[in-house]
């Protein structure tokens, strides 16, 4: 099926195979464009280029992928023991602060433990937060 004509020459300018993708006439190679009602070739970012990338993380295609999932899962159990420890350590300056009337400990205590609270959220949220923007990207078309 011709596509379009070349105005001055009359020969088709594209054809159209089977599967759909138009491959120059005489020529043999799909190409990465489609073409407009005109004629005139889309830019290959408003053409199915969605289509052509696909990504699938797997773990285990590139050598090393276990050795870094044993490396994230032992940042992930220091970073649950310092935040464990900022946690403990903030919790008796608040008390040592409010028993002693001592505004400024007080407060430094609270605010290292309300701190030590959010990173232990979210060192325990994080895996699930990553796979939740993936997932949501990945519909994206």
């Amino acid at each position: 099926m011709t596509i379009a004509l070349l105005p001055a020459l009359g020969r088709p300018l594209l054809t159209v195979l089977s599967g759909g993708l138009p491959v120059p006439s005489g020529g043999d190679g799909p190409l990465s464009a489609s073409v407009l009602p005109l004629g005139r070739p889309v830019p290959p970012v408003f053409g199915r280029t969605a289509d052509v990338v696909n990504m699938h993380p797997d773990p285990n295609a590139l050598p090393g992928g276990q050795v870094l999932q044993n490396l994230m899962n032992g940042l992930d159990s220091w970073a649950l023991a310092l935040a464990l420890i900022g946690l403990v350590i903030g919790a008796a300056a608040w008390a040592l602060g409010s028993h002693g009337q001592n505004y400024q400990q007080s407060f430094v205590g609270r605010r290292a433990v309300l701190i030590s609270g959010l990173a232990a959220l979210l060192i325990g949220a994080g895996p699930g937060l990553v796979s939740f923007f993936f997932t949501t990207g990945s519909g994206v078309h």
